[in-house]
C-alpha cells in the first residue's frame, strides 16, 4: 500500500510542483489548503495571490483537478488566530519586532495540519518550501539549506519539532525555483507563472500599525523620540510603527540621517541614534530550538543568520543555559540592527543546528 501525503497547496507553483512530484514517485498524495485567514477583497486576490487568501482554494483547486488528487479545505481560523495574529500583535505592544511565518509554521502548518493529517490516515505532509531534511546516523531528523541559496527558507522553519521533521517531505529542495517553473510548464500546471506570494499575507498594505488599531479598536498611544541619553528629540506615532534599524518613515528631521536604535515599551520611547549604534558583536537568543544537534557546547564555532534576507555571519556560543533554552553567542565581525522578536538561526555548513528568539540586542534584555 502506498504511503499516505497529505499537500498543503496554496495555489502557487512551488506547492502544485510539489504535489506533482510526490504522484510521480507513487504516493497516494490529498491536497489541501488552509483557511487561515477571514477575508480577501477580489482586487486583494488579484495582485496579491497570497497564500492564506480565499484565491488560494481556488486556484489550488483547479490544480487538484489537473493532477487527479483528492482535495480539500481545512479550516485552521481560529488556530491561526490565537497562534500568529495574536502573537503578532502583542510582540509589537511589546516593542519587539514578530515573525509571523515562523510562527504559522510551527503552530499552524505543521502543528494543526499534520495531526489533523495523521488522524485521517496520512503518514506525511508535504509542502512547497526550498529546504532538506535528512535523518541522520543519530536518529535524529536534520533540515538543511535547500539547492537553491537563493530561494533557501530554512531560517523560517528552524522551529520544527523532530516529530514533525519525520512526517514531513519537501520534494523541492532539490530544485532552484527556475526548475520549479519548468516542471510546471512542462506538465501544463495553470501556475506555472503564477507570482510569488507576499511575505505577510494577513497585512497586505504592510501598514502593521494600521492592522493592529483595527484588530485591537484601540488608538495607539503617542510618546517620545529620544537620544540614548534620552534627550527628547521630537514625538513618535506609536512604538508598532518602528523597528530596530528604520530610517525611512520617522517623520523627524535632525538634519542628518538617523536610525531607530531602541524601543522602549516600558517608557513608551524610541531611541534614535547613528549607524554604529547598531552594530553589534554579541546576542543572546531563548526559547531554542534544536534540529541536527541535541544540544550546543559554549566554544562551538559556527554561523549565525538574524533575519530571513541576512547572508550570515560566523560566530561562537559562549554560554548555555542549564536548560539548555537560552544561549549567548559572539560575532567574529559586528552584524547590524540585531532586533529583538526577530529569529537567529545557526548553521553549520548545510545543516540547521537550532535556532531560537533574539531576546537581547543592542541594549541588553528586552
Amino acid at each position: 500500500m502506498n504511503k499516505k501525503v497529505v499537500v498543503g497547496m496554496s495555489g502557487g507553483v512551488d506547492s502544485s510542483v510539489a504535489a506533482l512530484l510526490l504522484k510521480e514517485q507513487g504516493y497516494d498524495v490529498i491536497g489541501v489548503t488552509m483557511q487561515i485567514w477571514q477575508e480577501q477583497d477580489a482586487h486583494t486576490a488579484e495582485q496579491e495571490g497570497g497564500c492564506c487568501g480565499l484565491s488560494a482554494a481556488d486556484d489550488a483547486r483547479r490544480v487538484a483537478a489537473q493532477l487527479d488528487i483528492p482535495f480539500y479545505v481545512m479550516n485552521f481560523r481560529t488556530e491561526f488566530k490565537e497562534h500568529v495574529i495574536d502573537y503578532f500583535i502583542k510582540e509589537y505592544q511589546h516593542g519587539r519586532t514578530p515573525n509571523p511565518c515562523i510562527a504559522c509554521n510551527r503552530f499552524v502548518k505543521w502543528e494543526s495540519l499534520l495531526w489533523r493529517s495523521i488522524s485521517i490516515g496520512a503518514d506525511y505532509i508535504a509542502t512547497g518550501h526550498y529546504a532538506k531534511i535528512e535523518q541522520l546516523k543519530s536518529g535524529r531528523y536534520a533540515l538543511l539549506r535547500s539547492a537553491s541559496a537563493k530561494k533557501d527558507q530554512t531560517y523560517a522553519l528552524y522551529n520544527l519539532t523532530q516529530e514533525q521533521l519525520g512526517h514531513t517531505l519537501f520534494p523541492i529542495g532539490v530544485y532552484d525555483k527556475q526548475q520549479v517553473r519548468e516542471i510546471a510548464v512542462r506538465n501544463g500546471l495553470d501556475a506555472a507563472h503564477k507570482p510569488d506570494s507576499q511575505e505577510i499575507c494577513f497585512v497586505p498594505d504592510k501598514d502593521y500599525a494600521g492592522f493592529i488599531r483595527r484588530e485591537t479598536g484601540k488608538k495607539e498611544q503617542e510618546g517620545n523620540f529620544v537620544t540614548k541619553g534620552g534627550v527628547v528629540l521630537g514625538q513618535h506615532k506609536g512604538i508598532s510603527h518602528y523597528t530596530i534599524g528604520q530610517r525611512k518613515g520617522l517623520g523627524i528631521a535632525l538634519g542628518r540621517p538617523v536610525f531607530v536604535t531602541e524601543i522602549r515599551p516600558d517608557t513608551n520611547e524610541v531611541v534614535l541614534g547613528e549607524n554604529e549604534d547598531l552594530m553589534v558583536t554579541e546576542l543572546t537568543a531563548c526559547d531554542m530550538n534544536y534540529m541536527a544537534a541535541e544540544h550546543l557546547e559554549p566554544g562551538r564555532k559556527m554561523t549565525a543568520k538574524i533575519r530571513y534576507s541576512h547572508a550570515g555571519e560566523r560566530c561562537e556560543l559562549t554560554g548555555v543555559s542549564n536548560d539548555g533554552s537560552r544561549i549567548r553567542i559572539r560575532f567574529d565581525r559586528p552584524v547590524r540592527a540585531v532586533t529583538p522578536g526577530q529569529a537567529v538561526v545557526l548553521y553549520d555548513g548545510e545543516y540547521v543546528l537550532g535556532g531560537g528568539t533574539i531576546c537581547t540586542g543592542s541594549h541588553g534584555i528586552v
